[in-house]
């Protein structure tokens, strides 16, 4: 427990507020290292800090097995939210009290991470090759981070057979659930539009206000889906709505608005796109979608098998099999192989105090190294 405590510590005092870049990818270095892992590390992006083309730092490390053997890849990222206001502590000073260990990215996803590392000393060499695919951008846009790991590995020739990402997926009690699929999911920003004029002389004007709200009424009576075997229903959210207009008797020129669809496999990001800005010219207004990501699924199988006796063996609670929740940096790595996430308590993720229980780190560090033996034995 001592270790991987220690390693979660580390990390945890490294401020690393997405995009990451620098410190904490330097403490990740040093950890591996030890255990004989050849470590690469670029940066991708140039644009200004707080932009989506501000540079991120991105880590892929291997220590290879022998000629032929299985590939196991563990995934992550070390960049977290914003720590906001409100803390009984400082959140990049790690502190426990009691039973938990507090700081930011305690469970979302640093304390996994340490928790992977920790996990390669029962993991020998021998036993075929492990990697790390970690990110500095996963809390952002995610436009340079796991889609450029990709990149280079496919550069390299470099194909992991199965692939687990730590993501905080249990949700009462560590191990009652692991992520197998995942929704899709678009955001479609909506534009009317109109004609500025004084409200006494509407037919000077064109107000685009009465198009927006006829564009999100017919939104907002969609029933996309009853949901599927392995997905709850697919759902459309409107989640801004905006016409600038600080004054109480002028019509606006223009009407905005920006709604978000989380999806299943019945659909693509490309076909919602274009059925929304269907109806947006129907309306006389336009939409721009960005899709951030398909619906996919790792079907229930030997990976699952695998995941859930490791969990079972060493917590015995056998997790739930699941497709809920937002999405990860899975979404791109199903594409190199089968992924599954599983991961800490998610409780407290994102919010202020976030914390991990100390023994659930240890616990958490002996199911990955089950899980990547049992891999590598296959």
């Amino acid at each position: 427990m001592t270790e991987v405590l220690d390693l979660a510590k580390q990390l945890i005092s490294v401020e690393s507020v997405t995009p990451a870049t620098g410190a904490v990818f330097d403490a990740m270095e040093a950890m591996l290292a030890p255990h004989g892992f050849a470590v690469h590390r670029f940066t991708r992006g140039e644009g200004e800090a707080g932009s989506d083309e501000a540079p991120v730092e991105n880590l892929f490390a291997m220590r290879e097995g022998p000629e032929g053997s299985k590939h196991f890849a563990f995934a992550g990222h070390l960049d977290v939210v914003p720590a906001g206001e409100g803390w009984a502590s400082a959140p990049f000073e790690p502190e426990i009290r009691g039973e938990l260990l507090h700081g930011r990215g305690a469970v979302d996803m640093k304390g996994a991470i340490a928790a992977m590392v920790a996990s390669l000393a029962d993991i020998p060499q021998e036993a075929g090759t492990i990697s790390f695919i970690i990110t500095g951008d996963e809390e952002g846009p995610a436009l340079h981070g796991t889609r450029a790991l990709i990149d280079y590995m496919d550069a390299d020739g470099i194909r992991p057979d199965l692939c687990l990402v730590g993501e905080p997926t249990s949700v009462n009690q560590l191990g009652d659930m692991m992520k197998i699929g995942r929704r899709g999911s678009v955001n479609i920003w909506l534009t009317v539009e109109g004609t500025q004029g004084h409200v006494a002389y509407p037919h000077l004007a064109d107000n685009p206000l009465p198009k927006l709200t006829a564009i999100l009424a017919e939104l907002d009576g969609w029933t996309l889906d009853a949901g599927t075997d392995w997905f709850q229903p697919s759902n459309l959210e409107i989640t801004h709505i905006s016409a600038i207009n600080p004054a109480h008797n002028v019509i606006p020129a223009k009407a905005e608005a920006r709604v978000s669809i989380r999806f299943n496999d019945l659909h693509t990001g490309t076909s919602l796109s274009e059925r929304v800005i269907a109806i947006a010219e129907k309306h006389g207004g336009s939409a721009r979608p960005i899709i951030s990501g398909e619906p996919f699924l790792t079907e229930p199988g030997a990976f699952s098998q695998m995941v859930s006796d490791a969990v079972e063996a060493e917590t015995g609670t056998k997790p739930e099999a699941s497709t809920t929740g937002g999405t990860s940096d899975a979404r791109f790595l199903r594409a190199v192989c089968p992924v599954i996430e599983f991961g800490l308590c998610n409780a407290t993720m994102h919010k202020r105090d976030e914390a991990v229980a100390v023994e659930d780190l240890a616990t958490l560090s002996r199911i990955y190294a089950r899980i990547a033996k049992a891999a590598l034995a296959t």
